[in-house]
């Protein structure tokens, strides 16, 4: 999604929690992954693989110079000959251990397998978020969560376009100075969107 379309999706959503509850969500995050460089890893349940979340997040890693953003995407079927970024397994969250992070995204309740692995991935030193539907278990192993319930007015595919584009934009500025291009984009964007001012 490119920045006038989240531009537009934060304006539509203005005056709810989502837009500041999404960069509050990404500011974590960021600061899990870009000081300690341990990796980031992104898991969904058996019926939801978050593909979609894990391409936006490459293009917010490449676009704001944040290469720790990338994530690693672990997949719970792995086809023979699938290429090597589709092609990680659910063992890579037995391997990972501190410093790196695991991003879950759950929009059921995760099987009792997963939930152990990321238990598991937890005890071990990996800081876990999850992106969830309310599932108590995936809350309670989680170090930071935002929840989109049935009833909140947006879907999960929503609040993680907020996300990704928060997690790229809102970095610490760069040594060159300056604002960088793309956040002077999205600030035009949000000139450009917004509606005229009130004339009495």
């Amino acid at each position: 999604m490119d920045a006038v379309r989240v531009a537009l999706l934060r304006e539509v959503l203005a005056g709810t929690e989502w837009p500041g509850a999404a960069r509050r969500f990404a500011g974590a995050l960021r600061s899990s992954v870009v000081p300690h460089r341990g990796g980031l890893l992104l898991v969904g349940t058996e019926a939801y693989e978050p593909w979609h979340l894990a391409a936006h997040l490459v293009d917010e890693s490449a676009w704001s110079g944040l290469p720790e953003l990338a994530p690693t995407l672990v997949r719970h079927r792995v086809r023979p000959g699938a290429p090597a970024h589709l092609a990680v397994g659910l063992g890579r969250l037995e391997a990972a251990g501190r410093g790196a992070t695991l991003l879950m995204v759950a929009p059921g309740r995760p099987d009792a397998g997963l939930l152990q692995r990321v238990h598991d991935a937890r005890r071990a030193g990996v800081t876990v978020l999850s992106l969830d539907g309310g599932d108590e278990e995936l809350r309670g192993l989680a170090h930071e969560t935002l929840t989109v319930a049935e009833d909140a007015g947006v879907d999960l595919d929503t609040v993680q376009h907020l996300v990704s584009a928060a997690a790229g934009e809102n970095s610490l500025p760069s040594q060159r100075g300056g604002r960088r291009f793309r956040d002077r984009l999205s600030g035009l964007a949000d000139r450009l969107t917004a509606p005229p001012p009130a004339r009495w």
